[in-house]
């Protein structure tokens, strides 16, 4: 292990880290896992796979672009938000946003991705790794119109890994035990705006467009 890393910006409790650099070091503190966790990877959906993704409605998307940035975007939808097309293929319809498009930007110079399909009050997570390319039309668009709103883009993922991801890391986080929420402990989307995004704008401006009529024009 190598001790520090000298890199712009260390200070304070990372001046003085313990890097760990190689597999085997990292083996050393993480044991090899039990073969069923290797083992359960399967190349192609299941029915139960299915099931899933009729029942989610929420996922995460992480790309990379060529030069190794990265990103991970949100998707979400009505339940079923990722149309299955066969055993390898999925198509994730795209909606209004705010048009930054950094995972699709990433897809097209690497198609590499990675997505993780919630269930809400789930802790287990389905896991899917494969190839993705960016549809502006197709006969399976007419399947994912929700609200009116027609796709102008998909994401089309090619399978390449598929599995179930177990419960833990909700369970210690609490996650969807509604007594532990405490979102008025933050301050609100408006405000955050008015101090990092939209400093020209009212706070009032930005209450009312975050308000009712955000969720009513989400299509």
């Amino acid at each position: 292990m190598s001790e520090g890393t000298g890199r712009t910006g260390d200070s304070g409790e990372t001046a003085e880290l313990v890097e760990i650099t190689s597999e085997a070091e990292l083996r050393e503190l993480i044991s090899e896992p039990l073969p069923r966790a290797w083992e359960k990877t399967r190349p192609t959906l299941h029915a139960l796979d299915v099931q899933w993704l009729e029942a989610s409605p929420f996922c995460l998307v992480a790309t990379s672009a060529a030069d190794g940035t990265c990103d991970v975007s949100p998707k979400g939808d009505p339940d079923g938000l990722a149309l299955v097309l066969d055993e390898k293929t999925i198509a994730v319809p795209e909606r209004p946003g705010n048009r930054r498009a950094d995972g699709f930007r990433n897809v097209l110079s690497n198609p590499h991705v990675g997505l993780i399909f919630f269930v809400p009050g789930r802790g287990d997570t389905l896991r899917i790794n494969g190839r993705a390319r960016l549809v502006r039309e197709a006969p399976f668009f007419d399947r994912m119109v929700v609200r009116g709103h027609r796709p102008a883009v998909a994401l089309l993922v090619d399978i390449e890994e598929v599995f179930h991801h177990c419960s833990k890391a909700f369970l210690r986080s609490s996650l969807w035990r509604p007594e532990t929420w405490h979102p008025d402990a933050l301050p609100s989307r408006a405000r955050i705006s008015k101090a990092l995004e939209r400093r020209d704008n009212s706070l009032e401006e930005l209450e009312h467009y975050y308000g009712p009529s955000y969720e009513a024009n989400l299509y």
